[in-house]
């Protein structure tokens, strides 16, 4: 069906994945007609990709789909990502929804949008976890400067404390001729960083008979692309290989972002993490050795069920033991259907919080020094499409967050600076 003139528009909540996602969504849109809107504005129909990492995450969903239907009420309101697969008959309660769909639908939506007419009741369209095995390619385009390149999807580890295996199905990823190609399309777009995403992208190769490192070394090779940065990658798959490639590659970033949720190994136990305090603490040091300049960012849980005040105290201070340059905290969210649930020793939430605060304030202490080491020195920063009043932003190879002046002249440029000085705000001045 052709519908061309209407108007189609997206939001995307969560992580990196999602993004790439929401990008090949829209652009099925674009394919059959659709003019792309700002979610603000008034629509013919409104896409919410969501997520369901925490409760926070349902709650934000939740939100977003009530404030389409405000919007336009006459809209079809679609809702796909995470929640949708997880809890759909949740979301079929939300007033004002017409359609939910679940891991594998959502890449065709224009095959269910009919004449655009409101539904009487919503319609549901999911696929069991078990039949989930079909792999969709994607990149984020039209709204970043950088773009995410989705190179796998699914999860084969089954922590106790998550939710996504449940969502997205077991690891699976194209082969290596097909995502390379994917990432020229990016390039030819424009772009001169891609971030690699998807969901444990250090399995990547699994269901092709390929590994992570020889999809590495081919990126390296896309004609046009002067920036690769890695997305999150799991500890025990982050092999001296790949520390090593990236210390002599000039296209891959040295910029390094490792799941930890714990420095205590009895925690890490019960979250069934495949990895020790041990193994972490030698990737650090293998990083520091050969990419001495690098970032290295961390995600932590804080307040998981079994986590005491001991074993809090234990990993803050393997925490604050490490040279890393930031911290992502979390506060712990319970998940229906997650093993964590059956863990005997809860938390209180209020404690959750205040243990997070700590995680939050150790990572402020951590990233000004990792600024500070660098300061009086030169970078190459690559400069942000999107403006914050008369300031614009830019991050260097090492993810260094600088600010200087708005100008047109540099969105999407890679120019030498000098770092200068931490403004209060945390970002870095420079002059050129």
């Amino acid at each position: 069906m052709d519908y061309k003139g209407k108007k189609a528009a997206f939001y995307t909540l969560g992580c990196k994945l999602n993004f790439s996602e929401t990008s090949t969504i829209a652009g099925s849109f674009k394919e059959v007609g659709f003019d792309r809107v700002e979610f603000d504005e008034k629509a013919d129909v409104y896409v919410i990709n969501t997520c369901s990492v925490t409760n926070q995450g349902d709650k934000a969903s939740r939100n977003i789909i009530r404030k389409a239907t405000r919007q336009n009420p006459n809209a079809m309101v679609i809702v796909v990502g995470c929640y949708s697969q997880l809890k759909p008959d949740e979301i079929s309660h939300i007033e004002g929804v017409d359609m939910v769909l679940g891991t594998q639908e959502k890449f065709h939506i224009p095959a269910y949008l009919g004449d655009l007419k409101k539904n009487k009741t919503t319609e549901i369209k999911t696929t069991r976890l078990a039949d989930i095995k079909s792999y969709h390619k994607a990149f984020s385009w039209g709204d970043r400067t950088r773009s995410f390149l989705k190179i796998q999807d699914g999860c084969d580890y089954y922590c106790s404390f998550c939710t996504i295996p449940f969502a997205r199905g077991k690891s699976r990823n194209d082969n290596i001729s097909n995502t390379t190609a994917e990432a020229k399309k990016a390039v030819d777009k424009g772009f001169k960083e891609i971030i690699l995403t998807g969901v444990n992208i250090g399995d990547f190769g699994k269901s092709t008979g390929e590994n992570f490192l020889d999809l590495l070394k081919a990126l390296e090779k896309v004609e046009g692309l002067k920036r690769l940065r890695l997305g999150s990658i799991e500890p025990n798959l982050l092999k001296d290989e790949i520390i090593e490639l990236v210390a002599n590659s000039k296209i891959i970033m040295p910029h390094f972002h490792l799941p930890l949720q714990s420095g205590s190994d009895e925690v890490l136990s019960l979250m069934k993490r495949k990895y020790s305090t041990g193994l972490f603490a030698k990737r650090i040091k293998r990083i520091r050795e050969i990419v001495p300049h690098a970032s290295i960012g961390v995600d932590i849980i804080a307040g998981t069920n079994g986590e005491t005040k001991e074993l809090f105290q234990e990993s803050y201070d393997f925490i604050n033991s490490l040279e890393i340059s930031q911290l992502h905290a979390f506060t712990y969210s319970e998940r229906s259907g997650t093993q964590a649930l059956k863990i005997p020793w809860k938390v209180e939430i209020e404690v959750r919080k205040r243990r997070t605060q700590m995680y939050i304030n150790l990572s402020e202490k951590k990233l000004r020094a990792f600024y500070e080491k660098h300061l009086s020195t030169s970078k190459t920063v690559l400069f942000e499409a999107q403006k914050n009043k008369d300031k614009m932003l830019g991050f260097t190879e090492n993810y260094i967050r600088v600010e200087t002046q708005h100008n047109d002249i540099l969105v999407n440029q890679l120019k030498k600076v000098n770092l200068k000085s931490i403004l209060p705000n945390g970002n870095v001045a420079i002059d050129f």
